[in-house]
């Protein structure tokens, strides 16, 4: 298996975590937050989708899905056009209200983006530096690694809260 291949896999166990999260979820579970300040399953989607976005469009050297297909106007929410999630405060994160499909065709064409990105690096390429703001620089790898990374946690964190939905709203 190659780096592209091995890469390609975990990006697809983000997008098949997605997708059972949120596969016959009812609307009212996706801006559940099971105490005032915990994230809600609308934002961790939004946010694992936007940060895997932002950081591999960077990397890339190629426009945001957020902008180019039209989703910042689509989702309309009260942010910058950069905004990814990152330092948001729990009043923000109560703004993300988002409908599943939304939730779900932002994450896929992020995802078709990311994979046909991977597509086109080889071995060498992941030694590149592509931050060098930290001490030591952060190469390509390391970059999609952090990327990987913090979008499986959002995305368990996403299913334990639709978890914690259902048995909510199950013993009432």
């Amino acid at each position: 298996m190659n780096e592209s291949a091995l890469l390609t896999d975990a990006f697809d166990r983000i997008k098949e975590i997605v997708h059972e999260t949120l596969q016959d979820l009812p609307e009212s579970a996706l801006t559940y937050r099971p105490d005032p300040e915990a994230n809600s399953i609308a934002w961790l989607i939004w946010h694992l989708t936007r940060v895997q976005d932002d950081h591999v469009a960077e990397v890339a050297g190629t426009e945001q899905v957020w902008t180019g297909d039209g989703w910042e106007a689509r989702f309309a929410l009260p942010f910058d056009t950069g905004a990814i999630g990152y330092g948001q405060t729990s009043d923000e994160v109560g703004r993300v209200v988002a409908g599943a499909q939304d939730l779900l065709g932002y994450h896929d064409a992020v995802h078709a983006s990311t994979l046909s990105y991977l597509q086109t690096i080889g071995s060498d390429d992941l030694d590149r530096i592509v931050d060098d703001h930290w001490d030591p620089p952060v190469t390509l790898a390391v970059r999609l690694i952090s990327v990987i990374s913090d979008d499986l946690q959002h995305a368990g964190q996403a299913a334990y809260i639709a978890g914690l939905f259902d048995r909510a709203s199950t013993t009432s």
